[in-house]
């Protein structure tokens, strides 16, 4: 799956091992690093494990039309599909089978 970057500083943290690591500290770096590598090697969104330690999850509320993954708890990574339009399916959600593209938004506490 292509993976970019709602900002060019969100793109240069979590692509750069360094920059994670002081942002984020070991363990959260190494999970980010994890999640971003699974992410990456996913043909699709309906690919990526819903089960942990991924629990790819779509959001609700305010962040409908928006995913994540679990990272160190109580964090996520959170990202959105990088389709214009996005794919439907035919009850109106999110075509996950054809999800290609992502944008990650943030990594958050939003509980």
């Amino acid at each position: 799956m292509d993976i970019s970057f709602k900002t060019a500083k969100l793109a240069k943290t979590l692509n750069e091992e360094k920059a994670l690591r002081q942002t984020y500290g070991d363990r959260m770096a190494k999970v980010i690093m994890m999640r971003r590598a699974v992410l990456k090697n996913a043909p699709t969104l309906s690919r990526v494990p819903a089960t942990r330690p991924e629990r790819l999850h779509p959001l609700k509320g305010q962040r409908k039309g928006q995913y994540a993954v679990d990272l160190v708890h109580p964090k996520r990574l959170v990202f959105e599909p990088a389709h214009d339009p996005v794919p439907l399916t035919e009850d109106g959600g999110i075509d996950t089978d054809e999800v290609t593209a992502i944008v990650v938004i943030e990594v958050v506490d939003y509980h």
